[in-house]
């Protein structure tokens, strides 16, 4: 059985490359064979550590959860779910650690409808706006090179302290469009500087190391 492969089907004597064709083996380079073993040792090496860093991010949030968990008991409330993010500090305040959920939003097709009526104001509008609300808006509903629109650049439009019926009711229907399409989860760890009192992350980002 060759050493290249990771399937019981490639016969002894031949390697598989990443067409599926077999190889012999001694038509196989020697430095073919030197990456490829290079590249499985590390790919070995790793493999533990990606399965205890998702091990880690696991039982990280569900003990930080049981700690909020035990903190509104003390209060006699319940809380759903587990929105919002947290920061926790050591009793020194030397370590902090920073649960982040992120929501990754999109908008359905009733977007053009916000669009219509936002469009209707400007129209009427376009004599007096002021010039950077314009370009406000034209950016808010540009579109990048896949053709998405940024929700960030959407949303910030309802900051706008305009009070004209049909804004609002773009504004309500921008708020009725939004989906969350998927979430990500994060830890966050930190370690105070004790001559700056800065803290520094504690980077489990193997690029950040």
């Amino acid at each position: 059985m060759s050493t290249n492969s990771h399937d019981n089907t490639v016969p002894a004597g031949y390697w598989q490359d990443a067409k599926g064709v077999l190889i012999p083996d001694a038509m196989v380079k020697p430095i073919d064979k030197e990456r490829d073993a290079l590249v499985k040792d590390i790919v070995a090496r790793a493999r533990p550590l990606h399965e205890a860093l998702r091990d880690f991010k696991h039982r990280a949030f569900v003990d930080i959860q049981a700690l909020i968990d035990l903190s509104i008991e003390q209060y006699g409330v319940k809380c759903g779910g587990r929105k919002g993010n947290v920061t926790l500090y050591s009793f020194d305040g030397h370590y902090k650690v920073i649960r982040a959920l992120q929501d990754r939003i999109t908008f359905d097709e009733r977007i053009q409808a916000a669009k219509a009526l936002i469009d209707d104001c400007m129209t009427e509008w376009t004599q007096n706006a002021r010039p950077e609300l314009l370009a406000i808006i034209d950016q808010a509903f540009s579109t990048d090179k896949n053709g998405d629109i940024n929700p960030a650049r959407i949303l910030q439009l309802r900051r706008h302290d305009i009070t004209d019926p049909r804004w609002l009711r773009a504004m309500d229907a921008l708020a009725e469009v939004v989906q969350v399409v998927s979430s990500k989860s994060y830890i966050r760890l930190y370690e105070r500087i004790d001559e700056t009192g800065q803290y520094r992350p504690l980077s489990l980002d193997i690029a950040r190391v």
